[in-house]
């Protein structure tokens, strides 16, 4: 499915969220499959169940997958990811515009620019 880089400073349970969350918003796990059940996984990753399961409490807390009681994790319908990817790039909107403004750019000049973006994907 993925793999877990050691090197990296986050928690296992970070790494194992953003990979489950990158692969359901970009559509590789989609919609109402069934996730591997959280022994799979973490034999998969040779981590801790508890590991997977932390992850799991939280793509599940962020709407993205629901739990089947003996059935397993599944991935939540299109309309609670739409929103995900939605409220993402919010997020990363607003990073940019606050580096737009870190750099010297007034207000104006970030919006005008993104305006002039905007106008040319139009065509």
């Amino acid at each position: 499915m993925f793999v877990i880089d050691y090197r990296d400073k986050r928690p296992l349970n970070e790494q194992v969220t953003d990979k489950l969350q990158t692969l359901i918003l970009a559509g590789a796990l989609p919609a109402e499959s069934r996730l591997p059940s959280v022994r799979e996984l973490a034999m998969q990753l040779s981590i801790n169940p508890n590991t997977v399961q932390r992850a799991y409490s939280e793509l599940e807390r962020r709407g993205l997958i629901y739990p089947v009681k003996g059935k397993g994790n599944f991935v939540s319908g299109s309309a609670g990811i739409a929103e995900r990817k939605q409220q993402e790039a919010r997020h990363a909107l607003v990073s940019a515009l606050e580096a737009c403004l870190s750099a010297g750019l007034t207000r104006q000049e970030a919006l005008e620019t993104a305006d002039a973006w905007a106008k040319e994907e139009e065509r």
